[in-house]
């Protein structure tokens, strides 16, 4: 099993790194920070025995993200399980070199296009990494940048998520009869340095008893991994390793194709069918 996970290097990307070779599967590391990879790869063969491939892509970057893509095509002739965990949350508004607010292109249109160029190499099963942030999310496929919306990093941010949730669902329909699923979760609240300059995430950190650990947060992304809920359920989102409901706006199909078609058109890649 060869399972390719962005967001490896630290938090629930990382321990769920060590946690899948510790079951033995090939885990393929992509992360922002060289060095921080690195020690996500010594984990990983301190408990596997191999030295695990490592990537660095820069999500603000649209082209770094194709150059990952390029690489990992060039790599592997197939990718079992592709895990799009990189994230980010911030309350400063920002736009990318490509002209996109910062957190609707690391959290959704970059792993987006990784996908899109990925997705004919892709054999088993495509996870993403949700939040229960994405319930407050009012998405609008048209001004995916809040450029016309009140600002605040927190609706943006669950708007992010509540496009992971909406690029699961229609994903799961396009790879509907091919053998290959796609699922997205809620982690929790976890105690790591995401989103480390709020005060929500201070109160997380330093109150006992309101966070969880890495490979808590983690645990969920390895049961869709591994589980054959990971494929049984396609299109769905899944918290505590279940089945979890969820408001209409992030299951509503409809929604999920015009967010798709922006998307698309936001990357400059095909809209399929």
């Amino acid at each position: 099993m060869i399972s390719v996970i962005t967001g490896a290097s630290a938090g629930i990307g990382a321990a769920a790194a060590v946690e899948l070779a510790r079951r033995g599967q090939q885990v393929v590391l992509v992360g922002r920070d060289p060095a921080k990879t690195a020690r996500t790869a010594d984990r990983v063969k301190a408990v596997s025995g191999t030295l695990p491939d490592t990537f660095t892509c820069d999500y603000t970057s649209l082209e770094d993200v194709r150059r990952l893509g390029a690489e990992l095509l060039s790599r592997y002739g197939r990718i079992d399980v592709l895990i799009n965990n990189a994230g980010v949350m911030t309350t400063d508004r920002t736009l990318t070199r490509d002209g996109h607010e910062t957190m609707i292109q690391v959290n959704h249109l970059a792993p987006f296009l990784l996908t899109s160029l990925l997705l004919d190499r892709v054999t088993g099963r495509v996870i993403t990494t949700s939040s229960r942030a994405g319930k407050t999310g009012r998405l609008d496929p048209a001004d995916l940048n809040r450029d016309r919306r009140r600002w605040s990093g927190w609706l943006q941010y669950g708007d992010s998520k509540q496009a992971n949730a909406l690029f699961t669902v229609e994903l799961a329909r396009r790879l509907s009869g091919t053998g290959v699923s796609a699922t997205c979760f809620h982690p929790g609240v976890i105690k790591t340095e995401f989103a480390a300059r709020t005060f929500m995430m201070w109160m997380v950190k330093n109150i006992p008893g309101m966070g969880q650990t890495a490979e808590q947060g983690a645990s969920t992304m390895v049961h869709l991994a591994t589980h054959p809920d990971g494929a049984a359920h396609p299109g769905r989102y899944f918290a505590a390793s279940a089945p979890a409901a969820v408001p209409r706006g992030m299951s509503d199909p409809a929604l999920a194709r015009s967010l798709w078609d922006a998307s698309a058109a936001a990357v400059a890649v095909p809209t399929g069918a």
